[in-house]
């Protein structure tokens, strides 16, 4: 067969070299040329940057750049908390591996080899024994036994000479028991007044026509009562006088009629009705011993009657003490609801019982007549005391006392006396 037939292989076309093109100048070796001088001035500058590892080209920015940092704060303003966790201490902080430590505080080396700039804790103790006196010395400092709150820096106790056991000793100034308890408030029912009162809106330098009026109806009956009081007292006053005038001019008559019928005065034991009265007969022993018996029957009727009324009274005594419990509890409820609704407390009112002898000032009128009523800032008058209200107030609390002040303070009582030491004297012989 033909196809069967047997060649040799083919070889591939290759251009001819005998022309121009494929002499050597005509070569383009720009880009080695290029890449050699590249080499050439990185081997100058430390190295070639293609055969150097990632550790020297590369590093990890932990801080970040600080101008984004001081941009971003000023947008987002960090808290108090976080200001204060990102501070560090210059303190380092306290190792915690465990240490051998001796006695005294002095840490023991890490080899037990002998050092010639170090000695030992049996050299040292032996030193400190000599230097600060012995044991002696040591127990006058450190203190074993005895009580955990003993201070070592405190002054040591003073010892007590004997011979000054005669002088009483300077008394420390006690805080009275009641400093520590809560202050009881004048106000009726116990309620609590705030420390500055809310004013109403007829205070106001401009208020409104129906608060001002209604206050100002207010104040001019209260002023109205307080006349009627005065002129009521003056009247009873006037009335006692002459009561008291009365009572004299009568006394003063009975005088002058006893010292009138003072002649003609007879004594009872002086007729002789008096002389013939029988004398009392004695009585008998059945007699006494039924008196005693009628006696002793009144006596034990009296103290029944007396064990009954005591049980009636602390029945009663019970039943009171039920309605006040229940009255206190109403009205604690009622000033909860009254504080918790947010009404005003008014402290003009106040509860009949009060501490000491002298009454609490009144308040001042907080209230603008129609002539003082300005329509300017600039025209109105300076009114009122904070230091008066507020000390007004305390009383009211019961954190003061109420007082007067001492216009005329007592004076030492001083006695004048002269000596007579000159005239102790004796004559030589």
């Amino acid at each position: 067969m033909a196809s069967a037939t047997k060649m040799a292989p083919g070889q591939y076309k290759q251009p001819s070299r005998k022309g121009k093109k494929a002499w050597r100048k005509n070569v383009d070796i720009t880009e080695v040329a290029e890449g050699l001088e590249n080499v050439r001035e990185e081997i100058i500058q430390g190295g070639v940057i293609a055969e150097k590892p990632s550790d020297e080209l590369f590093t990890v920015d932990i801080s970040g750049d600080q101008k984004v940092q001081e941009a971003y704060n000023k947008v987002h303003k960090p808290l108090k908390i976080e200001q204060i966790l990102t501070k560090r201490s210059a303190i380092p902080a306290v190792d915690t591996r465990k240490r051998g430590i001796v006695g005294n505080g002095i840490i023991e080396p890490s080899s037990k080899r002998h050092k010639s700039d170090w000695v030992s804790h049996k050299d040292l103790a032996k030193l400190r024994q000599r230097a600060y006196g012995g044991d002696a010395q040591e127990k006058d400092v450190v203190k074993s036994q005895g009580d955990a709150t003993y201070d070592p820096w405190g002054q040591p106790p003073e010892k007590e000479d004997e011979r000054f056991s005669f002088i009483p000793k300077a008394e420390v100034a006690k805080a009275p028991r009641t400093i520590k308890e809560t202050p009881i408030s004048l106000l009726p029912g116990g309620k609590q007044l705030p420390a500055v009162a809310k004013p109403k809106g007829a205070a106001s330098y401009n208020p409104l026509f129906e608060e001002w009026d209604e206050a100002l109806v207010a104040a001019g009956e209260k002023e109205v009562a307080a006349e009627r009081k005065r002129l009521e007292e003056a009247r009873a006053e006037e009335e006692k006088q002459a009561q008291i005038l009365a009572a004299q001019e009568e006394y003063e008559d009975l005088l002058t009629e006893d010292e009138s019928a003072w002649e003609g005065f007879e004594s009872d034991y002086e007729g002789s009705d008096w002389i013939d009265r029988p004398r009392p007969e004695r009585k008998t022993p059945v007699e006494r011993n039924k008196v005693k018996r009628r006696k002793k029957a009144q006596s034990e009727a009296k103290h029944q009657e007396a064990m009954k009324k005591r049980g009636q009274r602390e029945e009663r005594a019970k039943e009171t003490a039920q309605q006040s419990a229940s009255k206190q509890l109403s009205t604690e409820l009622a000033d909860s609801q009254e504080q918790s609704s947010g009404e005003d407390v008014d402290d003009n009112v106040l509860r009949r019982r009060r501490f000491g002898k002298h009454r609490i000032p009144e308040k001042n009128l907080e209230l603008v007549l129609p002539d003082e009523l300005q329509d300017s800032l600039r025209l109105l008058k300076p009114e009122g005391n904070l230091l008066k209200d507020r000390f007004r107030n305390m009383q009211i609390q019961g954190k003061l006392e109420t007082r007067k002040p001492i216009t005329q303070p007592k004076k030492k009582k001083r006695t004048v006396t002269e000596k007579w030491t000159y005239k102790d004297f004796t004559v030589s012989a």
